[in-house]
């Protein structure tokens, strides 16, 4: 088992692990980000080619301002990374990887309706659902090269995205899972039939937020219909058989991770006929916080890999 060198940076903030808020969004008219044009996908640093980016290993420039940059996607050769969050989470928490990668790559973030800016809007409730809104907000991109990145439930959504993909004739050029066993192994653990103070412990244990606010009732009523419906969409979801994945996997894991194993997440190998790539890191479920560095890195790695793969 092959482990980059971590470096430690700082902790991500537990609230955003779960999910920020705001009181944007509504049921009635999606917010949409001027950026991507959909309230799907956030884009929260200019990538190559656009005017202020910086070369790699150049300080970032910070966040551009909305309406900044074209819903479309530039001219150019350079992939299209896509982050899918976890379980309750939202796009602010993959802010500071877009920073990061966003020299290499034109990176966007995946926002969940029923999260930030649309927190007044219902939660899909099933993989299938987010699947069916993401590809519909990223055909404006499927003439780019595309990677996707997912976190635990993200993971799963990336599978499944790259199966419709796929399908439809327009395959990503890799797939980035972390913190999800394989797709082809099912369980279901219940969490989403917990109640209230069982799912926040479990938020807690897997995240590390602060007690003291995951005890606050206002901050609670917020999460918790994301948090409960994300839950339900990934422990209804069932696998349907059919042919493997073409497109090249990578796999990401904490290699503490009590809800996943070791062999669980080097499992997805049987998921792909393509390359196939597994690193372990020191940490959790959440090992993300703390080798954030060492995950952009290795995602950089993966985007220079995939390249090479698509070049034979």
């Amino acid at each position: 088992m092959t482990t980059p060198p971590s470096a430690p940076g700082p902790r991500v903030s537990s609230v955003s692990s779960v999910s920020s808020v705001s009181s944007a969004g509504s049921a009635d008219a999606a917010v949409f980000d001027r950026r991507t044009g959909s309230p799907w996908l956030r884009r929260f640093h200019p990538g190559p080619g656009h005017p202020g980016s910086p070369h790699p290993g150049s300080p970032h420039p910070g966040s551009v301002q909305p309406g900044s940059l074209r819903p479309e996607s530039p001219s150019g050769s350079s992939a299209t990374l896509v982050f899918l969050p976890h379980a309750g989470g939202s796009a602010a928490y993959y802010h500071p990887f877009s920073a990061a990668l966003a020299p290499r790559a034109e990176v966007l973030v995946a926002q969940y309706p029923g999260r930030q800016e649309r927190i007044g809007e219902p939660v899909p409730g099933s993989i299938d659902g987010m699947v069916d809104g993401l590809l519909e907000a990223l055909t404006p991109w499927l003439d780019r090269p595309l990677v996707l990145f997912g976190h635990s439930m993200g993971a799963l959504i990336g599978y499944e995205l790259t199966r419709r993909l796929e399908h439809a004739g327009t395959p990503p050029r890799g797939l980035i899972a972390s913190g999800r066993r394989s797709p082809l192994i099912e369980r279901s653990e219940g969490v989403h039939l917990r109640d209230d103070d069982a799912l926040i412990a479990l938020v807690g244990e897997l995240a590390g937020t602060d007690a003291r606010l995951l005890a606050d009732p206002d901050f609670r009523a917020l999460i918790l219909p994301a948090l409960r419906g994300d839950y339900h969409a990934v422990e209804t979801h069932r696998h349907v058989s059919g042919p493997v994945l073409r497109t090249p996997v990578s796999v990401l894991t904490g290699e503490s991770d009590a809800r996943v194993s070791v062999p669980e997440a080097m499992a997805w190998r049987e998921s792909t006929a393509g390359a196939f790539t597994f690193r372990g890191f020191p940490g959790g479920h959440f090992y993300l916080n703390e080798q954030r560095d060492a995950v952009s890195r290795a995602i950089a790695e993966d985007l220079v890999a995939f390249t090479t793969l698509a070049g034979r």
